[in-house]
């Protein structure tokens, strides 16, 4: 136990700067556990507050890049429409005159700011050494309501747009100051800033359903997800979605039960005749690959094969009710399976900037040994994603449809 030196009770800090000398009596039990960070070692994060950290940057970090997009659209108008109004009487200081007195400080506050980037080389880019640049997104919201007159012909709807800014507010003072993003904020964000996007497009609806997939798909061969089974793949892409607006699908597999189990007859009906050209393509329910499957599976002999003869019966049905059935090819192939995959053939769209955007996707999973379909794990692919960035090799999509082509070139019609 520590005593001060002195041992009367006296205080022995008064009148002193020093620290108190401690003498310690042996005999009396170990020290108690030091509780600060020890000398010489820098105090470390537990697993606990690491994983909390990489989820905290998870979260702002695709909030970020979708408010980045948003004020880079945002000062792209207000400069296309308010420059030619202003800058011819006022040159450089046009931005201080549309602001006018409401908004002369901030306008200041931010020609300051400009400064100082200036002076300290913070302006990487000559493009950026611009009075609007240093504007935040209320601002930018603030010069488009002042001139509303102004932006009226370009925009379709005003109150639509100020409530997507409105949505988006509460994402931008949380990313901004790096505190907790919540899920639910984050999925009310993206959904906010793709409507807003499309809105200052002229709502031509060509944002990308998930405009991070689109920077970064290209590292990954246009893989956009990846999910552990299928249930949870549909769970983030229902078989609707999948095949909303496709032009084409063609669909390999031993069963393709989430097509046939989770498709209604009535809506397959529906795509082909809106123009969807359909290829299915189902593992011969006679053939040995059928039996081999089901001993790796461990299931009887002719249950696999059944539940592949009801999936073709239903398919076929569909097919009998088309007024085209030449536009809904079934066939069959006698080969051991290797994966299943539902390609898909989408509009295309042209998007920001007059970008020809592909919306192409795929769903592939690979057969394992000892799981069924519904337990293997599924690939998201999105075509184009992969070449958006500057690749040249051809993204997964391709490498299936070419695939596919071959299985389709040796299979056999079902009549």
């Amino acid at each position: 136990m520590g005593f001060p030196a002195g041992g009367d009770g006296t205080d022995p800090r008064a009148g002193s700067s020093e620290a108190p000398t401690l003498v310690v009596r042996g005999g009396r039990g170990p020290l108690p556990p030091q509780t600060g960070p020890v000398e010489g070692v820098p105090p470390a994060w537990a697993a606990e507050q690491w994983d909390d950290a990489y989820r905290r940057v998870r979260l702002a970090g695709r909030a970020y890049v979708w408010l980045n997009l948003v004020e880079q659209r945002m000062r792209a108008l207000v400069d296309e429409v308010l420059r030619p109004v202003y800058a011819p009487a006022h040159g450089e200081e046009w931005v201080t005159a549309a602001a006018g007195p409401a908004g002369e400080e901030w306008v200041h506050r931010a020609a300051a700011v400009r400064e100082v980037s200036r002076r300290k080389g913070y302006l990487l880019d000559p493009l950026d050494d611009d009075p609007l640049v240093f504007l935040t997104l209320p601002q930018l919201r603030e010069l488009m309501v002042q001139h509303w007159p102004c932006f009226e012909p370009h925009l379709v709807d005003r109150r639509e747009v100020e409530l997507a800014l409105d949505e988006l507010e509460v994402a931008r003072h949380v990313v901004s100051r790096n505190r907790a993003l919540s899920q639910t904020v984050l999925d009310q964000t993206e959904r906010a800033a793709a409507r807003l996007l499309a809105l200052l497009d002229g709502a031509h609806g060509g944002v990308p359903a998930d405009v991070v997939e689109e920077l970064v798909a290209g590292r990954y061969a246009d893989v956009v997800a990846v999910h552990p089974d299928r249930v949870r793949l549909q769970r983030d892409l229902p078989v609707e979605d999948l095949l909303d607006g496709a032009r084409r699908l063609d669909a390999v597999g031993i069963g393709l039960g989430m097509l046939c189990q989770n498709y209604t007859g009535k809506r397959l009906v529906r795509l082909a005749s809106e123009g969807c050209r359909v290829r299915l393509l189902f593992l011969n329910p006679a053939s040995s690959a059928v039996r081999r499957r089901e001993r790796e599976l461990g299931i009887g002999r002719g249950e696999l094969g059944r539940a592949v003869e009801m999936n073709i019966m239903h398919v076929r049905r569909v097919r009998a009710r088309l007024r085209d059935q030449g536009s809904f090819e079934i066939r069959v192939f006698d080969e051991l399976p290797r994966f299943t995959a539902y390609l898909v053939e989408g509009q295309r769209t042209t998007g920001a900037g007059g970008r020809r955007r592909s919306t192409d996707l795929g769903v592939v999973q690979p057969y394992l040994r000892k799981a069924r379909g519904i337990e293997s794990p599924a690939l998201v692919l999105r075509g184009g994603a992969g070449q958006e960035s500057g690749g040249t090799e051809p993204g997964l999509l391709e490498v299936y449809r070419e695939e596919f082509e071959g299985l389709w070139g040796d299979s056999r019609p079902v009549s």
